[in-house]
């Protein structure tokens, strides 16, 4: 009977040495996985930190430098205070409108766009939302690459515009 205690007993251990190896494999081949996963993943660069950026109205601020010849822009400060990361300006849309000249279909390369109709009208064409006419306090928003245009607008429109990022593309298209 000892015999087979003693057999017993050394079977277990056998089983025991061959589990605790199987565990060991199984637990380093999970180190393994993991630490390959930590390194895979690129990790994304840090950002500069922001700062507060503080704009207050001023006529002289409007300037005829930006994307349409038939606006003026008034940047908010935006784009410099999150280091390129959003933009926001407020556009005035020069009356009267000429559709020859602003009825051009068009997309913006962005992650995000915002407008605001802060004063006036305004009516846009947006591709899958057909023609709508935007009014003081009216929002909305372009999803990327969404292909639109201005039709129309009042002589004294001003629009709140909200861009990420602060830098991208605009390709005009064939309508």
């Amino acid at each position: 009977m000892a015999k087979k205690v003693k057999s017993r007993s050394a079977a277990q251990a056998a089983v025991k040495k061959r589990s605790g190896a199987k565990a060991a494999a199984r637990s380093s081949a999970r180190k393994a996985v993991k630490a390959k996963a930590r390194t895979a993943a690129p990790k994304k660069p840090a950002r500069p930190k922001q700062r507060i950026a503080v704009s207050h109205h001023r006529e002289e601020d409007f300037k005829a430098d930006g994307l349409r010849a038939y606006a003026k822009y008034r940047d908010l400060g935006i784009a410099e205070a999150t280091h390129g990361l959003a933009q926001a300006h407020v556009i005035r849309l020069q009356g009267p409108c000429n559709p020859a000249e602003v009825s051009k279909l068009h997309y913006h390369d962005v992650e995000f766009q915002m407008v605001y109709v802060l004063k006036g009208w305004v009516k846009t064409y947006m591709e899958g939302q057909g023609e709508t006419l935007m009014k003081q306090g009216s929002a909305w928003t372009q999803p990327p690459k969404i292909r639109h245009m201005i039709l129309d607008y009042s002589d004294d429109v001003e629009l709140l515009e909200v861009i990420l990022p602060a830098e991208f593309k605009t390709v005009e298209l064939k309508a």
